[in-house]
């Protein structure tokens, strides 16, 4: 023992001495380190420039909707270049929230009321200092649907409430029931597959502004559910254009996904929560119905579903709801231009569920698809406070839907 511990000081002292005489500048100074830092900062700047940036996928199910993106979108032509220090998958998705800026945003909020006796909270920023469209009759309105547990104050939608601001147009947000701080007035909240409350939003808008020309966005679950209602109103809708960034696309293939041992540790336990704390939020009005306390011991998000959302709906089974939820099983039945934006290392979403046969056979479809990007991530820039590549896609493509959409209507 003591032999050891004689070569452990004896070896310590040697390589002190060695860094004060051969090393004196420190490492980053010495030739040696200097060499190693630039050796591996070219080596990583090689990988990401070979592996990590890279044009997007596009792919439509048309000529004319492929040419007019390329024409009027720029952004789905350039070189994605993802933040470097943050361009994983998860680290994309789990950092987005924390390092974006939030703009401020001032809302008027409306509470309209449902058939059913519920009420919905819409968010409106109707922009009245627009130069552009000075006439509030006639200003492009642009719908905005949050993902799962999202709100209007989420800062994806406050930044897509920031570009329509800088456009000229004014925003609505579509809050779903019980999540923005109103009072749940009857045992029912939301889920992708179902479309009643959307379709009677997108009426009381249009309603609200006949002559204003009227688009929706869509992220997460907010995308899935605008484009299940898409697939069944066809070209009975308003709408002139739809976006749907980090869809899923297959609910089965979701939920897979986030079942893996990692995913289920970074997302799937947290999201599970959030609803559960939804539903505790709302206990009084839901307690004489379901079993709250069995609800509240779901550990991923699908066995709160099998216990609570499909029930809720009249499913026979959780997964006739899944099936039903699942968008891609109605894209053939859209009728008007939607672009889809996901990234290939999306673990909601996973690549292998793309729907890319079924957007190839309808003129009216178009899948921009980034090597990275995670769920609601595609930061970009050194420090991606501001404007990322899905901001970019949304104020491209929503311009491009009210100044030049006219092009689109013999798809």
């Amino acid at each position: 023992m003591i032999s050891l511990e004689l070569n452990f000081n004896v070896l310590t002292r040697d390589l002190s001495h060695y860094l004060e005489n051969q090393v004196k500048v420190g490492l980053f100074g010495s030739g040696v380190g200097l060499s190693l830092v630039l050796g591996f900062s070219a080596a990583y700047a090689c990988y990401y420039l070979i592996s990590v940036a890279k044009k997007p996928q596009l792919i439509a199910g048309g000529k004319k909707f492929y040419q007019f993106l390329k024409d009027q979108c720029p952004v789905v032509s350039e070189t994605y270049y993802p933040t470097f220090w943050c361009w994983e998958s998860r680290v994309q998705t789990l950092l987005r929230p924390f390092v974006t800026a939030k703009p401020r945003v001032c809302y008027r909020n409306e509470l309209i009321r449902a058939p059913d006796g519920g009420q919905i909270s819409l968010d409106w920023f109707d922009n009245d200092e627009s130069v552009s469209y000075p006439d509030p009759s006639t200003r492009p309105t642009v719908l905005l649907l949050p993902g799962l547990t999202g709100t209007s104050r989420e800062s994806y939608i406050l930044h897509m409430v920031q570009q329509s601001r800088d456009l000229g147009y004014r925003c609505v947000v579509f809050n779903n029931r019980g999540v923005s701080g109103e009072k749940l007035l009857t045992p029912r909240t939301y889920c992708a597959a179902n479309t009643e409350d959307l379709e009677m939003v997108i009426d009381h808008i249009q309603r609200t502004n006949e002559a204003a020309p009227l688009m929706a966005a869509g992220v997460s679950m907010g995308g899935m559910m605008l484009a299940n209602y898409l697939g069944r109103k066809g070209r009975e809708t308003c709408l002139k254009g739809v976006v749907v960034f980090s869809a899923g696309w297959d609910v089965f293939e979701c939920t897979a996904s986030l079942e893996k041992p990692l995913d289920r540790f970074l997302f799937n336990s947290y999201l599970t929560s959030c609803l559960q704390a939804s539903v505790d939020r709302h206990r009084p009005v839901f307690e004489k119905l379901y079993d709250i306390d069995h609800v509240m011991k779901a550990k991923t998000i699908r066995e709160f579903d099998e216990r609570f959302t499909s029930i809720m709906f009249g499913y026979p089974t959780n997964d006739d709801y899944y099936r039903d939820a699942s968008p891609i099983h109605r894209l053939k039945s859209v009728q008007i231009p939607m672009l889809c934006l996901n990234a290939a290392d999306d673990v909601f979403s996973p690549n292998h569920a793309f729907p890319v046969e079924m957007v190839r056979q309808n003129p009216h479809l178009a899948l921009l698809i980034t090597c990275h990007g995670g769920h609601i991530g595609f930061l970009e820039g050194l420090w991606p406070r501001h404007n990322t590549y899905m901001d970019r896609v949304f104020r491209q493509f929503t311009k491009a839907v009210f100044e030049q959409g006219s092009s689109l209507r013999d798809l």
